[in-house]
């Protein structure tokens, strides 16, 4: 769910002034611990090359902000990644390609991180082999750190700290251009077909698509519950656990001490909540000013990495060309009650075969705040 514009409430200043003096503190205070990985991860030292690049993986787009990576660092000069099989999306990514789309924005992160410190990365996936099914507490990649001095910074590595995934609706006066279409898809490097448009009647057909998938995942319960059940409201939820759908900030907050926002609430189809809230959602696709969605040959788990590797750079390429970037891959999800769309957006965004691995919508708009992360060091097995 789009949780910075899940509710707009024209009263909200008067239900905060009802909350009283007390909760003022708990309504303008930011999870600052949930956000400080952004920060660290500047101030890491280079020195560390391992420690440096997961600082920065860290920071990956991935689904419902799970996070599911665990790193183990206890072989000098390799980190072994994992995913952890607690963070999967059984509802709606039952056969864990988004997760892996996710693994795969890490390690290009990783990457880019490395070459910053001078260093090589040799990837070694899934050297255990790949299952199709689920993802296995097996190995999803070995990275081997080599020191290369031919290794050069990758240009869209400085974008790392303020990439976004805009969750917020887009100006749909501001057109995107077909120039900025290509420079966006220009940045692929791991063997996915990459498009986009701006084309009018390409732009509707993917709203049409993009709300009505939203709509299905809004309404099929188990689906949106699996949403509903990682909502994090206010500072010290986000502070205890800074993974799932974020919902801060003195509206939210407020909203929550009065009684008005919780996720029993939220996830009943008869309360004025998820009535806005589905709304918010769908106003938000049909904000799209553009798409970018990527296709791969095959959907082999290695190819789910390769995925994420360039789909994270795609998101950088927006970040350094100042445009909004919101992945709405719904229809891509391969669960029952999605099927019919699903074969829909492959019909039209993968007309001569291929998988469609993800979809974004494009256009201009405010800069959100960073989602909150759990810190890497959380995230290591170590000697």
């Amino acid at each position: 769910m789009e949780r910075r514009g899940f509710i707009k409430l024209a009263g909200g200043g008067i239900v905060l002034a009802a909350v009283g003096s007390v909760a003022t503190f708990s309504l303008t205070r930011t999870p600052v611990a949930a956000l400080a990985p952004w920060a660290d991860a500047r101030t890491t030292p280079i020195g560390d090359p391992r420690r440096y690049a997961l600082a920065h993986a860290i920071l990956a787009p991935n689904p419902h902000n799970r996070q599911p990576w665990i790193a183990d660092i206890r072989v000098p000069g390799q980190i072994t990644l994992f995913v952890d099989t607690n963070r999967m999306l059984p509802q709606t990514d039952p056969f864990n390609r988004q997760i892996t789309i996710g693994l795969g924005c890490f390690l290009e992160l990783l990457t880019m991180a490395a070459a910053q410190c001078g260093y090589r990365v040799d990837l070694d996936l899934f050297p255990d082999g790949e299952t199709s099914a689920r993802l296995t507490g097996g190995r999803v990649a070995v990275a081997r750190f080599v020191r290369d001095p031919s290794v050069r910074s990758d240009p869209l590595f400085r974008h790392v700290y303020d990439r976004r995934s805009n969750k917020d609706p887009f100006d749909t006066a501001k057109a995107v251009s077909p120039t900025s279409v290509t420079r966006l898809t220009a940045v692929a490097r791991h063997g996915n077909m990459v498009t986009g448009s701006v084309d009018s009647a390409s732009i509707t057909r993917l709203r049409t698509l993009t709300e009505q998938a939203l709509r299905v995942e809004v309404e099929t319960p188990r689906t949106f519950k699996e949403s509903v059940d990682l909502f994090r409201i206010g500072r010290t939820e986000i502070e205890r656990q800074p993974d799932g759908i974020d919902f801060s900030g003195p509206l939210f907050e407020g909203l929550a001490l009065a009684g008005m926002f919780d996720r029993k609430t939220l996830a009943d189809p008869k309360s004025s909540g998820y009535a806005q809230g589905l709304k918010a959602v769908l106003d938000n696709a049909s904000s799209a000013m553009g798409h970018i969605w990527m296709v791969s040959r095959d959907n082999s788990r290695k190819a789910q990495i390769a995925a994420g590797r360039d789909w994270v750079r795609l998101n950088l390429a927006a970040t350094r060309d100042g445009i909004a970037f919101h992945p709405l891959s719904q229809a891509l999800q391969e669960y029952p009650e999605m099927e019919s769309l699903y074969r829909d957006a492959h019909r039209l965004l993968a007309p001569h075969g291929g998988t469609v691995q993800m979809l974004s919508r494009i256009g201009f708009g405010t800069t959100p705040a960073p989602s909150p992360r759990w810190p890497f060091q959380a995230k290591l097995l170590v000697a």
